[in-house]
């Protein structure tokens, strides 16, 4: 198995718990693997084969929406591992998914730069980050789901058309939620966020981390399968 549990994560009872543990993301995204490198989980990559398909408009509330596509995403990736290995099934699979309000995400840079704000447009986006973890329960292989969803607001700076023209023509925004990569070139655009800066980037680190202090308080047998 390999070592989940990097050397330089803190030594506090959820991150010793995950220790000898088969972690796994249900997601190829490097800004999540990253996130979570950098406080010390380094988990097996299995992207999930989710269609990401649910119709938006059957959820009353923006947040439901992604907490309902990374439950999927997550137990997609736990039955497909438990099938192919039932000896050996996941001990932690985290999900993820991101929904971003205001504006739709740029396709080309044709059209991109229009969609970010500019003078006078302070609030680009409310984003809703569900990290969604699920572990095997004693009759395994069931298993558990835990949510959480983080929302986070990034405020643009009063940026002149050719800034925004000249991001665009970067490329840097294709294929990111919200069409910007606030840890990249974006940064010069924004003028402050209110909440988590890694749930802007990819992956709510702080509630997740939380979360699992909160599992262990609940239940000191967490994990122990």
């Amino acid at each position: 198995m390999s070592q989940h549990v990097l050397s330089h994560a803190l030594r506090v009872p959820a991150l010793e718990k995950l220790k000898n543990k088969r972690i796994v993301l249900a997601s190829n995204s490097p800004r999540r693997k990253e996130i979570l490198r950098t406080f010390g989980l380094a988990p097996d990559i299995v992207p999930s084969t989710f269609e990401e398909d649910l119709d938006i408009s059957e959820f009353p509330e923006p947040h439901e929406y992604p907490v309902a596509t990374a439950t999927h995403k997550a137990v997609e990736v736990y039955e497909k591992l438990v099938r192919e290995d039932p000896d050996n099934p996941p001990d932690l699979v985290i999900g993820a998914d991101t929904v971003v309000l205001t504006h739709p995400q740029p396709v080309t840079s044709d059209t991109s730069y229009s969609l970010i704000p500019g003078i006078n447009q302070e609030l680009l986006e409310n984003r809703y980050l569900n990290g969604q973890v699920l572990y095997p329960v004693l009759t395994s292989p069931g298993y558990t789901i835990k949510s959480i969803d983080e929302r986070s607001l990034v405020y643009f700076a009063d940026n002149q058309r050719y800034v925004l023209e000249a991001y665009a023509e970067s490329g840097e925004g294709i294929d990111r939620a919200g069409g910007f990569a606030i840890q990249g070139q974006a940064g010069m655009l924004i003028r402050k966020i209110e909440g988590d800066y890694n749930n802007v980037v990819g992956f709510p680190a702080a509630s997740f981390f939380k979360l699992l202090d909160l599992l262990v308080d609940e239940d000191p047998d967490f994990l122990d399968v």
